[in-house]
Formats: C-alpha cells, structure tokens, sequence
C-alpha cells in the first residue's frame, strides 16, 4: 500500500525550498494561517517579545511536559517561544537547545537571548542552525568552511561531503545520548517523506537513555490526495505533510521507542480538505529498552482494568497475576517517571539479588512467577504486623 510517507507519492516541486520561503516570510510578517491556535499558560508569555508571540507557528503545547533542571532540544524553534517558556520552567540548572534550519527565524530568536537572560537572571537558551532529520551537522560550521572553499569542480565537492562526514563524526551538532527531552511543534509533518524514517531515528538517537520526546505535530484520518500532496502553499501550511494517526505512533515504535502515549488529541479538526480532517496531536515516547535481561526475582502485579496488556516487547500482564520480569521490565514498569507505574504494583524479592550474581532472565511472552521464587523456597516467617492491624479497638474482624 501507498501511503502519504511513500516517495512515490512525494509532491512534484522543492518541498525544502517550499517550506524555507514561507517560513522566511512568517519571520518577516506575522502568518496566522501557519498557526493552529493552541493556549499556553500566560505566565510564561509574560516575558516574551510580542514579536517572538506573534510570529510562533505551532500546533500544540509540548512545554507543559518538561521537569526542572532538565536538557531540552526543541526541532524547529523558529523565534524561540517554546525554547524561551522551557527555559524558565527548566530553571538557571537545566538547559534549552533550539534548531532551526531559517536564517531569519535563528536571528529573532537570538536577538532577545539578553534581554530575557537578564530577566530570568540567567541565560540557559542556545540556538543552533542545523536540520531536524540531520541533527550531526552543524551547518554554520559547514557554511564557514564554504566560505573558505567555493565549490566550482567535482573534486571540490567531493572535498565538501568528506569535510561534512568529518564534522558529524568529530563534532556533532548534538551528541548521542545528551538530551534529556526532545519536543517539537508542528515541524515534523514539514520534513520530506524520504526523511521523515532518518528524523525519528535522530529523535532516538540525541536521547539519553530513560529520555523520552513529546512530539506535537498535524495528523489526518485519511491519506492526503495526489492534489493535496501537489499543493505547495497546503505542505508548507502543515497540511500535505501530516502523518496519518496511526504511523504517527507507528514511526516512534519502529525505531525503538516504548511508553508511546497519545497525550492530546484535539476533537474538532483544524481543518477538513477533500473530506481529510486535519488535527493536532501531542505524543510521548520514552527511549530505554534496550540491553541484558537479568533474573532478580522480581514480580509486578497489573492492576487493572483491562483483564490483560501487553508491552513493547511483546510481554503480557495478567489482571491481578504476579507477572515474572526481568530486572529491565521491572525498572522501565515502576520506576517514578514511567509511563506504566501507575497501574502496576511492584513486588519486590524478599532478599535482592545483586546485579552483578544475577543470571540471564529466561524470557518468555507470558509468565507467572511463583510467590516462593519471590520469598525464597526456605521463607517460612510467620508474625503478625501490629502496626497494620485491620481492627480498630472495640471491633471485632
């Protein structure tokens, strides 16, 4: 099946250069058609320029997720509104990093860089140029060096592309395994399809382990048509580009993300075109299943309501089942931050195993362990916890 992600239905002009003029354009005079209205806090507006406001394109509000002191990339920053309410929420320890590939856009966003710093009494906000679904190469570097280096011969060029795999080995725009939240707002459906499979893998790959990215972009409940997909002013409005709902989710999955969640999803769409309905969605993805399953003896209960769920990984939790995990489940199933830890009771064994004695977990789909693997087969205590009593005094149980 050909879907709206295919290249055999990519449009048939410059979609890059499409998206550049009309975002150039937007940092020059104030676009409302590129801005599908969203509320944000007040606040956190309170500070900003109301140039920075009024030139912000966006679809959602994925600030609302971030915590204090941490490590933020926002793709697509444009004027640095999102850039500029997580730094305040992220506090004078944590860090912003804002990329934009628009020249025009970076220079708004970094012009008030010390008007804001001085507001705040510190300055946590950086802006960088570079390009969402390439985020190892840092393109001012890259313009410096042709500054220096005018391509006029194939050999020339040549030297170009050997000069750009140098930058993105030995200094990458963002490193592996340093963010800590990625978020975006409406810039992903802006990608080319061809690249849209290399951008999550960037998502995923900047992130450190435990991370997670809250995306919000413009999905549709059909593929958008040849007509659509051909309109210049409808890709650069967000519309040709959007991804339909569910490869939405999809697309973080296929690259390894778990705890994929829908945070949002707008009821009424922004707009309906050729009967597609148009709307935005905020998502969660958390980066952090990978490596050895180890045997720690521990369980985990679901509580409910569903009779049984299944993970990522394919593991299925029985209703109200001590459900056998390996240490990784275990951890990515109760830890504060999951996603999951809500609905999940986490049953400890009675004497910890140490990691470095624990086995390899034999892995199975569906497993249920045995509350004497839990206890340990020579657990045979018996008292009576005073201080959880079930009667109060005078009753009788």
């Amino acid at each position: 099946m050909v879907t709206s992600q295919s290249p055999l239905n990519s449009p048939l002009y410059d979609i890059e250069k499409t998206v550049l003029e009309r975002y150039q354009e937007g940092a020059k005079v104030q676009q409302p058609t590129l801005c599908c209205p969203t509320d944000y806090d007040g606040k956190y507006l309170e500070i900003l320029p109301q140039e920075i406001i009024e030139k912000d394109y966006g679809c959602g509000d994925p600030t609302r997720y971030v915590s204090e002191g941490e490590t933020v990339l926002d793709l697509g920053s444009g004027t640095g509104k999102n850039c500029y309410i997580l730094a305040q929420k992220v506090g004078a320890k944590g860090q912003v990093i804002g990329v934009d590939f628009n020249d025009e856009m970076l220079k708004i966003a970094r012009q008030y860089q010390p008007e804001i710093a001085n507001k705040l009494g510190y300055n946590n906000t950086q802006f960088v140029k570079g390009k969402i679904q390439d985020l190892t190469l840092n393109l001012e570097q890259v313009q410096t060096w042709l500054s220096a280096h005018p391509i006029q011969s194939i050999e020339q060029l040549s030297q170009f592309e050997s000069e750009c795999d140098r930058l993105r080995k030995n200094s990458p725009l963002i490193a592996d395994n340093s963010i800590d939240l990625v978020i975006s707002n409406c810039v992903l459906n802006l990608v080319h399809p061809q690249d849209k499979e290399q951008l999550f893998k960037e998502l995923y790959r900047v992130l450190r382990r435990g991370g997670r990215a809250v995306i919000s972009d413009i999905v549709c409940d059909e593929d958008p048509t040849p007509e659509i997909l051909n309109d210049p002013d409808l890709w650069s409005g967000c519309i040709a580009g959007a991804f339909r709902e569910e490869n939405f989710l999809k697309m973080f999955e296929n690259v390894g993300f778990y705890g994929i969640e829908i945070l949002k999803r707008e009821e009424t769409p922004w707009q309906v075109i050729d009967g597609i309905e148009f709307r935005s969605m905020t998502v969660r993805a958390y980066k952090g299943k990978e490596g050895p399953c180890l045997e720690r003896k521990q369980s985990i209960i679901y509580q409910g309501p569903w009779k049984q769920v299944q993970d990522d990984d394919g593991h299925i939790f029985c209703r109200g089942e001590r459900m056998a995990v390996c240490d990784k489940t275990y951890q990515i199933l109760t830890r504060p931050e999951s996603p999951y830890q809500t609905d999940i009771i986490p049953v400890p064994p009675y004497q910890e195993i140490p990691l470095e004695e624990a086995t390899e977990f034999s892995c199975q789909n569906k497993a249920i362990r045995h509350p004497k693997e839990t206890k340990g087969s020579d657990y045979k205590l018996t008292e009576t916890n005073q201080a959880m009593d079930c009667c109060s005094p005078g009753e009788c149980c």
